[in-house]
């Protein structure tokens, strides 16, 4: 039977877990097997965080369009209901950015918006 030297592969396969592994503490960025270990740990991680980022951000912005709403003496489900209804197409997301832009700066301008949603 022919040898196999796979010393090539097997040092890349290691190279690429501690590349992977850089800037963790300790034999966590030396040593290959813990290395390895914390670099699936990781990519688990960041895994569920991206998930969860999507989750983090939707609450953001209800909870910026909902103050911005109570400070015009509206609620929140209110407005998306009578925006949805008025046929006006803004998402959470551009809603939000709305209104951290114009509830600060020129809050005429969001009552405005609010007041021709509740016609």
């Amino acid at each position: 039977m022919v040898r196999v030297k796979r010393g090539n592969v097997a040092r890349k396969r290691r190279k690429k877990i501690l590349h992977l592994a850089k800037g963790y503490r300790g034999t966590h960025s030396r040593l290959f097997r813990v290395a390895n270990q914390q670099v699936m740990k990781a990519l688990r991680y960041s895994y569920i965080g991206r998930k969860q980022k999507k989750r983090i951000f939707r609450k953001l912005w209800i909870t910026r369009i909902n103050s911005a709403s109570k400070i015009n003496q509206s609620k929140y489900s209110k407005v998306m209901h009578n925006l949805k209804s008025t046929n006006i197409l803004l998402n959470r997301k551009m809603l939000a950015q709305i209104v951290a832009q114009i509830a600060l700066l020129d809050a005429p301008t969001f009552a405005t918006l609010v007041s021709e949603t509740n016609k």
